[in-house]
């Protein structure tokens, strides 16, 4: 995720499990204890959205079913069925789901009981489950995209519908484990009216058209995190073109500004060519630019087809080489954070600090945009930046009612400038060698803060703990390898952040 600069955008929810105190051993206080729990939020204990994800299985497939009538204002009629492994014994599944009404759930073909608990759907199975075994979850539900609104999951569009999932509003839309921490293969099927068009991740894999109706089918080739799920549907074109190795790459553009658009759009296959050679090969089957024509304050990662509003395109203030630098920030992140997922949000440093280093180098290499100015001016402020945000990999939880606050200037600039602290520390070639062999090593899986320090001690042959301690988890910015004159602003009295 980018927030963009003309727009600057949890309810903690704690597991409590009653405890019978029992003050004698009476045969109702025994009976009391013996009985079924009421249903229970749960999660998988993130440090900065600790009531997300939940623990006792692992999804290894989604294939959601959604009915759009032409009324963004209406909600979805849906079908998701959610196929997972059993990791721990269960008397009851817990999904993250809110904002639909479910109509019924059944589990391995048999209906099952459910209940609401928090922003969880609480399903209990015929009988308990226990590791190993296979479930088969079917929840018909519907899927409503005014009820969240500005609070993530669709986004309404001038002309139908699209997903911003990010940081945790996956479940907003489909019933899901959402938590990056759980990837998964995804099928969609979208039906829609004659004459919209609908797209999500991944390639087609079938089209069905009916009197008044066409259902698209589309999947993924490549695991993929819940907050990455995008499906967009309007009065839409799907442009095609051919990026590196004869890579697919298609854009999803509002038919009307298709011309407008084109100027941009051809850009794509020679960004994807310039991060080929700077981390190795592109990681999925495909690669997009999906253009709304809505307000949202950021552009977006979706897996094989990034988020971008239609402004960032028309509006005439915005130079050319800062709008194809957030272009390649959103393809960078294909690499960092879709294909290499966080395993934690407090990893989010990792996701979005690479993504602006490529961003900012790029702008270097291509327009004359000094890396190490914009360095130094992110050295400078720093320490402002820790003392609002926190350390880039231990930063504070979002503001009450802003999930996406967790998106502050420390995880974008301040993380990037780690990168270059890094770069300045073990020389340029051990960087970039790095830089590969974390793509490479964690493709397609979960990565941490601490496999990141491993693999670059490692690699440079020097062990790192106490640099990555400084500069990761210090309240103060460290010095700078390399450039003992640069210094740090302090913060003022409230540690209020500097605007980027």
């Amino acid at each position: 995720m980018l927030l963009t600069p003309r727009t600057k955008a949890t309810r903690p929810r704690t597991v409590r499990i009653a405890v019978a105190v029992v003050a004698t051993a009476t045969s109702a206080a025994l009976l009391a204890a013996s009985a079924p729990q009421p249903a229970a939020p749960l999660g998988i204990g993130d440090r900065l959205f600790p009531h997300l994800g939940n623990p006792g299985y692992d999804v290894t497939s989604y294939d959601i079913a959604f009915t759009y009538r032409g009324d963004n204002s209406k909600p979805l009629d849906a079908v998701t069925k959610i196929d997972a492994r059993v990791t721990a014994p269960l008397e009851r599944v817990n999904l993250d789901f809110t904002h639909g009404k479910v109509r019924s759930v059944d589990v391995n073909g048999t209906r099952a009981d459910f209940a609401t608990a928090g922003e969880d759907l609480v399903v209990t199975p015929h009988a308990r489950v226990h590791p190993g075994e296979r479930l088969r979850i079917t929840v018909r539900h519907t899927s409503d995209p005014v009820s969240g609104k500005g609070e993530g999951g669709w986004v309404r569009t001038a002309d139908g519908l699209a997903m911003a999932n990010q940081a945790d509003a996956a479940h907003h839309v489909f019933p899901c484990n959402d938590h990056p921490a759980d990837k998964a293969q995804f099928t969609f099927r979208v039906t829609a009216p004659k004459g919209l068009t609908a797209v999500a991740n991944g390639l087609p894999v079938a089209k069905k058209r009916r009197a008044d109706t066409t259902t698209w089918a589309y999947r993924t080739r490549h695991p993929m995190a819940t907050e990455l799920a995008q499906v967009s549907i309007g009065r839409s074109t799907v442009l095609h073109r051919t990026g590196p190795y004869r890579l697919p790459v298609r854009d999803v553009v509002p038919t009307k500004d298709r011309k407008a658009l084109e100027p941009w759009l051809k850009k794509t296959p020679g960004q994807i060519a310039w991060m080929e050679d700077k981390i190795g090969r592109y990681p999925f089957e495909t690669y997009g630019v999906l253009v709304a024509d809505a307000r949202t304050g950021f552009e977006l990662e979706t897996q094989t087809l990034s988020l971008f509003e239609k402004e960032l395109f028309t509006r005439p203030e915005f130079p050319a080489w800062y709008v194809e630098a957030i272009m390649v920030h959103e393809l960078a992140h294909q690499w960092f954070g879709d294909s290499v997922s966080p395993r934690t949000w407090s990893d989010l440093w990792l996701n979005e600090g690479h993504a602006t280093w490529y961003e900012a180098l790029y702008a270097e290499e291509k327009a004359r945009q000094p890396l190490e100015k914009r360095m130094r001016h992110a050295y400078r402020l720093s320490d402002r930046w820790r003392a609002s945000g926190g350390p880039p990999a231990a930063p504070k939880g979002p503001r009450p009612g802003q999930k996406i606050s967790i998106f502050r200037p420390v995880v974008y600039d301040g993380s990037a400038l780690v990168l270059y602290a890094l770069r300045q520390e073990i020389g340029r070639p051990s960087f970039e060698a790095l830089e590969r062999a974390w793509v490479h090593t964690y493709r397609d899986a979960n990565a941490t803060t601490a496999d990141f320090v491993r693999l670059a001690s490692d690699i440079s042959g020097r062990d790192l703990d106490g640099f990555f301690d400084a500069w990761l988890y210090g309240k103060k910015t460290p010095p700078m390898p390399g450039h003992p004159d640069w210094t740090t602003t302090a913060p003022d009295a409230k540690g209020a952040p500097a605007r980027k």
